[in-house]
């Protein structure tokens, strides 16, 4: 078939795996390592990774890795500084070494161990993003965190491509080819360094006001970079992630990012096709209690790595928990790292699969671990003293249970519509207790002067040291997300908190659509808050009563 019959056919899967993977709350990298491996010789053999699908993934890596330059933020790293890096290095160090010698013990040779236990050791920073975002956790303690950790990781990322560089360079010159492939990355970095710092950012608010040539230039951006690299004898994946740094202090970054993302999607399905043509499950069969064991080793391991580590920074045993679960998988950069080992020739197709084959698995099951953290926490939470210091300081710069003051009301949620709450009951004198799982919101809350601790309402030990005793309502404005996933959400965690504390009285859940309010009325909710439907009808309220009023001397003049 043609090439151009060959794409349709393909992309017509595509979408057909990927409704499968939304049905199945999936992220769009399983979805598409399933499209790969289906369109590959192993499946329907719809592609052979014929020139077009490799010049199109090739751009894909770069679009990838030019975003993760983009939106590399060091300041993170500075803001938690210690845990992030002891974290970040920590667990790099401890998958790496311990994926080793589980390879070695499972028979691979040296390289390929060394390979696939480097490829262990990244974690999907756009999987566990979405995720942490869709549950409105980015902004938490551990989210901030593990966004810490996961930039960590990034920066492991590119001293392996460069490490990776540099060895192909020695291996194909010796150390002449090694010092010249060396001295033409410095001059590229000096190169990104000087644009960076003098002609980026008027450069880019000039194109800026034309969004499509915006597009435009950021991709001939990434693709000359990638270029550039691979002409001095580096990776095209390090040209598009210096390229991605280059644009990175710019105040289009954000907007470029979010225009480029959803073209990144569609040219890492044809990276993930080509992965698929390689990938063969006779070679891998097996190798399928290898890609158990390893997948096990991710799952388990990584997370207990992070836990023992923020446990020895004083950091809360459920911090740690939540925390470690986000590097529980492995990343597309592990496919991108592996594939790059092949092209240079240092591990074959066997290593590339047995890669895959634990991403899908442990990018699979780690989806479900994140998006029902809470109900994991509460299962194992018990089980997990040993990863808790008897006074776990790391957390002491928020104030916690043990500081509230008896009050009328709690208020759980001090974002935009719960601090707007909080100046309607401090207007009427109402006392009020503030919590939020996000220490920012506290101590800005607490800047206007009221009453906060930093607290997670889905904790049965946090709610019971709250002083319940006072209180006549409890009012949840955080938002919420478990209708739409399926899953026990923090205001069903807190509504079984206040159960088994012996809470007597009144609930009061914020809604947002009719079908949410009378599951939460179901749930036990005295009173449901919808701020949308509350706004509208004192909108409506004012209109009609300016209406009755009759019109304005001033809209009186205005002309037809």
């Amino acid at each position: 078939m043609s090439p151009f019959v060959e794409i349709a056919v393909v992309l017509a899967l595509a979408a057909a795996v990927g409704l499968a993977g939304v049905l199945a709350r999936q992220p769009l990298i399983v979805s598409f390592i399933a499209v790969g491996i289906l369109a590959g010789p192993s499946g329907f053999g719809l592609v052979q990774a014929d020139l077009v699908v490799e010049t199109l993934a090739r751009l894909g890596i770069a679009v990838l890795l030019f975003l993760v330059g983009l939106k590399l933020d060091v300041g993170l790293i500075r803001r938690f500084g210690r845990v992030a890096a002891a974290t970040g290095l920590g667990q790099v160090a401890f998958t790496s070494a311990g994926g080793f010698v589980i390879c070695l013990a499972l028979g691979l040779d040296a390289v390929e161990s060394a390979y696939v236990a480097v490829a262990l050791t990244f974690s999907s920073t756009i999987i566990i993003v979405k995720l942490l975002s869709d549950k409105r956790e980015i902004d938490a303690l551990h989210g901030r965190i593990a966004l810490g950790f996961l930039i960590v990781q990034d920066l492991c990322v590119v001293a392996a491509m460069i490490a990776l560089s540099a060895f192909a360079a020695a291996g194909e010159g010796g150390v002449v080819a090694l010092a010249v492939t060396t001295a033409a990355g410095v001059a590229l970095v000096a190169a990104a360094g000087l644009f960076m710092r003098y002609a980026a950012e008027p450069l880019l608010s000039r194109i800026a006001r034309e969004p499509e040539l915006l597009v435009i230039t950021a991709i001939a951006w990434a693709s000359l970079w990638a270029a550039a690299a691979d002409l001095v004898g580096l990776s095209k994946e390090l040209g598009g992630l210096i390229a991605g740094v280059s644009l990175g202090s710019t105040s289009v970054r954000e907007a470029v990012a979010a225009r480029l993302a959803p073209l990144r999607d569609f040219l890492l399905l044809f990276f993930f096709l080509e992965l698929g043509a390689l990938f063969d499950f006779s070679a891998v069969a097996g190798r399928l209690g290898e890609a158990a064991v390893l997948s096990l080793f991710v799952l388990v391991g990584n997370p207990l790595i992070v836990m023992a580590i923020m446990g020895v920074m004083g950091y809360r045993r459920r911090t740690g928990f939540l925390a470690g679960l986000t590097v529980a998988q492995i990343s597309e950069f592990s496919l991108v790292f592996v594939a790059l080992g092949r092209e240079l020739g240092h591990i074959g197709a066997e290593a590339v699969g047995l890669t895959t084959l634990v991403g899908i698995v442990t990018i699979g099951l780690s989806t479900y671990t994140i998006v029902n953290s809470a109900t994991l926490y509460r299962w194992l939470g018990p089980w997990l003293g040993l990863f808790e210091r008897r006074h776990p300081f790391g957390e002491d710069q928020v104030p916690d249970a043990a500081e509230a003051r008896p009050c009328e009301v709690i208020l759980f949620g001090l974002g935009r519509y719960g601090t707007a709450i909080a100046e309607g009951l401090a207007a009427r004198g109402i006392g009020f207790l503030g919590v939020d799982f996000d220490p920012e919101a506290v101590r800005a809350f607490r800047r206007r002067g009221w009453p906060a601790v930093y607290g997670d309402a889905a904790d049965p030990g946090f709610v019971s040291a709250l002083p319940l005793g006072t209180a006549k309502w409890i009012v949840a404005a955080m938002p919420h997300v478990a209708l739409v996933l399926g899953h026990a959400g923090t205001r069903e965690a807190l509504i079984a908190a206040l159960r088994e504390a012996g809470f007597t009285g009144r609930v009061a859940l914020t809604a947002t659509t009719a079908g949410e309010e009378q599951a939460l009325r179901a749930l036990g909710a005295d009173l449901v808050l919808n701020p949308f439907a509350d706004a509208a009808k004192e909108a409506v309220d004012r209109l009609a009563t300016a209406l009755a009023a009759g019109p304005t001397p001033a809209a009186a003049t205005v002309p037809p």
